[in-house]
């Protein structure tokens, strides 16, 4: 197990994260794990919330290495309760974080014990209580001043710390303590704000499987299947709903997992499969909740258009070419007055409802937003008529319009707009649903017997996966989860997970990721991640939570909202005021008033045309929408961006700090050369000296084993084939020497030949230098005392590299190297990329150092590193960059990730950067320009001199297309493509041929 040894100041940071396991071990599963027992321990403590985590600090004594801080998070992480567990070995401490409803500190201390260690709980970790987090989905929101109303509403509730609400998304993510509050009071503040609120997700979701009951007629039944499942081992918490028919289970993939839990439930009553279960969606799922609001608006709409359409032809239509609709009844009242009235009033107050209800809670919330906008807008149109059709009733001199089209149409445009709106805004997360639909839905599961023979075979659901499970994967099917391969041979694209177009290789030993095709032969697949462990949920959840995060850039437009209602409405009181009274006064010539109506309804209707041309949803909208479509579209070319701080940040970058190995370079040793200095064949040279090598550990010798494997398969030879070595012998620090063919073998460096009597040529003198020169590792090849030849090993520059540092240089980017290594390779791997300025035998603190000393000259800086050597570069620079092949931590502190491994993608986060920013800053030009133009236009400005002015349907038409313009702008980055540069290169990471002879 590989073991997070870093400071101690870094586990707050990584307590979140539960440690990479090895990628094979032994199945914990068996017959005898679906037993009862005894659950009284869980019972004790059944009055603790079981989502309540807590903290626990403790000083351990007797660690002496990595072996034994990866020997206590086995043992902890085996407990049940145990959420995670983090070794700090230079601090000899220990952080652990626990459920208390299933085990106390004195059990875990005594685990450690246990596993051979002394431990003693510092005072630190007594009692802290860990924040717990809940997902809101809420639905209502229209504008930025609504989730702003929603932050203020919960961050009012008894322990709540942090809610961000995402407009775009429809969703919140609360952080509270769960000793002061809980999630009912949450959602209920929701609700007392106006908005609709279901909960999507409590606590870690994190290896979670929801299951269907059936068969279970009371609570006591529903009791004793959930002591049953409390009671398997690697079971963390049960929760069962108050109808006893669902079940959530959270689990330990180490230990159980979905399959062994439903065949636990099975097992428990009185006979077999007396209960059963089945796999059950969890609750709050976007796609539906979008689909439900799509369909709501359509039906809306289409209800109000059965109204509204009648009533725009009785007042737009028929009075030009049939005298019926003039037909008086009482008075001035006519036949049409009185149609137009009943097909309006359905539109007003049913299907406009919604209108009303929002701009109820907005304003007993003490905020405006659009709802109220329209609320004023269409009851003052439609209560002017209704006030008209009482004048021409009772008044057989009245002269005056009504206005219902103008409520009827206006409504209607609207709900057109948020039709379209939630069309489009369904769009901007194509990416995340293209991505959780690469997994597929079935998998064929192997049973193998002692000896690896297929005993069985199984199609199972994708989500009853468990790990150490044998997988078989047939040519031209999706790997089902990520694995290892343990049988068979086939060539994988991971185009759609890394955005690598060429098809990977795939062998005995090497990892498969889940939702990849299988192109070409069979394979046997041992898994090795489930669930939320995968590399797609994993990139699915990153792109979740950057496009929860909000952009500073959005800041604009939460201050406007603040006041943009309230500055609309006085707006149009202004004008309607300005319009009447200079009627009234005759500043302006009656003729200007059309001879349908007179100077208070031509007022009216300026007024209220400001009233609803004025869209504050095309602000809120303007960066959200951008910064979802840009986090997916740069998913779907391997570039994981976290959020939108990071994707606002990379724009500004003037400077590209690199690490060195791991990150320009391959980060391992590879043949890049050979030297022959005798007649003696490439082959026979390369067989002799895999010979020697294939028996030692060291880099260097797998390098050359390596080597000659590639060169055997290029030429067609027998890759497995190696000659038979006696009397081997590796010397340290030297080589290794050996018998091969009745001939002495010696494989090493000039110290090993001088050592031996082997006199060393001018020429293989001359050859050493130029070798170390370039920084490089000489490998020498001696046969009977005389040298034969040389191997030139060395941590070769990635292809791309010199390249990218090109490209950044034209972009007015400065590339810089930072790195632990000595001078001389630095200086050599740096001129060979065209790096000017290099800082090397730098150590981890002094590299972050590097990077603040750039800061302070005034630049922006991105820090592109893979190692945990590179974690607090990573944290200190504006955009920290990490290599997707690099180490968790690494992976933990970068602001993007880059899938590929490929440095290209610096260039393509960098350019998706500033193509995201010009689009959000496009959107804003539109949604104010719109507003600042619109709004004058509305008001009549345009009036006395053209005569055009704009009816409040029109107006209403236009602040619906002005949302769904803006959404539409941001979907246009769905077309984005890398820079031409970068397309024209078509280069991999480690092309197949590269290191060929």
């Amino acid at each position: 197990m590989l073991s997070r040894v870093i400071d101690i100041t870094m586990l707050e940071r990584e307590k979140s994260k539960a440690e990479r396991k090895d990628d094979l071990k032994t199945p914990f599963l068996s017959s005898s794990s679906m037993c009862v027992p005894s659950c009284a321990s869980w019972a004790s403590r059944a009055d603790i919330d079981a989502l309540e985590v807590r903290k626990a600090a403790f000083e351990v004594r007797g660690m002496e290495c990595a072996s034994c801080a990866g020997a206590i998070e086995k043992a902890l992480k085996g407990l049940p309760g145990i959420k995670d567990a983090t070794v700090a070995l230079i601090q000899n401490k220990v952080l652990v974080f626990y459920r208390p409803a299933f085990i106390d500190k004195n059990s875990i201390k005594e685990a450690i014990e246990d596993a051979g260690f002394e431990a003693k709980l510092t005072e630190d970790g007594t009692e802290d209580s860990i924040m717990a987090v809940c997902r809101i989905r809420i639905r209502g929101m229209t504008c930025t001043s609504c989730s702003e109303s929603i932050e203020t509403a919960l961050g009012k509730i008894r322990g709540v710390k942090k809610a961000v609400v995402a407009l775009a998304l429809e969703e919140a993510k609360v952080h509270y303590d769960p000793k002061q509050g809980n999630i009912a009071q949450i959602i209920q503040a929701v609700r007392d704000a106006g908005f609709e609120a279901d909960l999507i997700n409590a606590g870690d979701e994190t290896n979670k499987v929801h299951l269907r009951l059936e068969g279970v007629s009371s609570s006591k039944e529903a009791k004793l299947i959930e002591i049953s499942l409390q009671s398997l081992a690697g079971v963390n918490s049960v929760e069962m709903d108050s109808n006893s028919d669902n079940v959530s289970v959270s689990y330990d993939p180490d230990l159980t997992g979905p399959r062994s839990i439903i065949q636990c439930i099975q097992q428990t009553g009185p006979e077999q499969n007396y209960y059963r279960a089945r796999l059950s969606s969890p609750p709050g799922r976007r796609d539906c909740d979008r689909q439900d609001e799509i369909k709501c608006y359509k039906k809306y709409f289409l209800w109000s258009c059965v109204f509204s359409v009648p009533v725009f032809f009785l007042s737009m239509v028929f009075p030009m070419i049939s005298p019926w609709e003039d037909l008086k009844l009482v008075n001035k009242l006519t036949l049409g007055n009185i149609l137009r009235w009943v097909l309006c009033t359905p539109v007003q107050f049913i299907i406009g409802r919604r209108f009303y209800v929002g701009a109820y809670h907005a304003l007993h919330r003490g905020s405006a937003n659009m709802d109220v906008l329209v609320a004023l807008g269409t009851n003052a149109a439609y209560f002017y008529s209704v006030y008209t059709l009482l004048k021409l009733l009772t008044s057989d001199a009245f002269k005056g319009q009504d206005f219902f089209e103008t409520s009827a149409l206006l409504i209607s445009f609207i709900l057109l707009g948020k039709y379209l709106e939630a069309l489009a805004k369904g769009k901007t997360s194509d990416a995340i649903a293209k991505l959780m639909d690469l997994a597929p839905d079935t998998a064929m599961l192997l049973t193998l017997d002692d000896d690896g023979n297929v005993t069985s075979e199984m199609e199972i659901s994708s989500q009853l996966i468990q790990r150490n499970d044998i997988i078989r994967v047939v040519p031209g099917a999706k790997v089902p989860t990520d694995g290892i391969v343990i049988r068979g041979q086939s060539h994988v694209n991971e185009s759609m997970i890394t955005g690598e177009a060429r098809p990977v290789a795939k062998r005995s030993g090497d990892k498969v990721i889940g939702g990849t095709m299988n192109e070409n032969g069979f394979l046997l697949v041992k898994v090795t991640h489930v669930g939320s462990e995968t590399a797609l949920s994993q990139i699915v959840q990153l792109v979740e939570a950057a496009q929860m995060a909000r952009a500073p850039v959005q800041k604009l437009a939460d201050r406007i909202s603040r006041f943009f209602v309230p500055f609309v409405v006085a707006a149009a009181i202004i004008t309607w005021l300005g319009w009447f009274v200079s009627g009234e006064v005759g500043i302006f010539p009656q003729t200007w008033i059309p001879t349908s109506m007179d100077g208070f309804e031509l007022a009216l209707q300026f007024g209220i045309s400001v009233l609803v041309i004025a869209c504050p949803c095309a602000l809120g909208l303007a960066t959200p929408t951008a910064v979802m479509v840009a986090t997916g579209k740069g998913a779907s070319q391997g570039v994981l961006i976290k959020g939108g701080n990071a994707l606002e940040s990379a724009h500004k970058v003037t400077c590209v700090v690199f690490d060195k190995t791991g990150t320009l370079t391959i980060g391992r040793p590879m043949v890049v050369g050979i030297k022959l200095f005798t007649s003696i064949s490439l082959q026979e040279l390369c067989d002799v000296a895999t010979a020697a090598e294939a028996n030692s550990e060291h880099p260097l010798a797998k390098a050359v084993v390596e080597y000659t494997r590639k060169l055997r398969g290029k030429y067609g030879s027998d890759q497995g084939f190696l000659l038979e070595v006696t009397e081997f012998q590796a010397l340290p620090g030297q080589g290794v020497r050996g018998t091969v063919l009745d001939k002495e073998i010696l494989v090493g460096n000039r110290r090993l030949m001088l050592d031996s009597d082997i006199n060393l040529t001018p020429e293989v003198e001359e050859h050493l230098q130029e070798t170390e020169q370039l920084a490089r590792t000489c490998v020498l090849v001696a046969i009977d005392k005389q040298i034969e030849g040389a191997f030139a090993v060395a941590d070769p520059v990635k292809p791309e590299a010199e390249t990218v540092v090109s490209i950044l240089k034209s972009m007015g980017i400065a590339s810089i190297m930072v790195t632990g290594d000595n001078w001389g390779t630095a200086n050599t791997i740096a001129k060979e990329v065209g790096i000017e300025m290099v800082f090397a035998e730098t150590e981890p603190l002094r590299k972050a150092e590097r990077v603040k000393e750039l800061q302070i000259k005034g630049m922006t800086v991105a820090m592109v590193g893979d190692g945990i050597n590179d974690s607090l570069a990573l944290v200190a620079a504006d955009v920290g960059m990490a290599i997707g092949a690099g180490t968790d931590v690494a992976l933990e502190a970068a602001d993007i990730v880059l899938m590929k491994s490929n440095l290209e993608d610096v260039i393509t986060a960098i350019d998706l950067s500033k193509k995201t920013l010009a689009r959000i800053h496009l959107n804003y030009v539109w949604a104010l320009g719109y507003n600042v133009l619109g709004i004058p236009v509305a008001a009549g400005i345009l009036f006395p001199f053209t005569g055009i002015r704009l009816p409040p349907w029109l107006a209403g038409a236009c602040m619906a297309a002005s949302s769904v313009s803006v959404v539409c702008s941001s979907l246009l980055l769905q077309s984005y493509k890398r820079p031409k540069q970068i397309r024209s290169l078509h280069t991999e990471t480690v092309p197949h041929n590269y290191y060929s002879p």
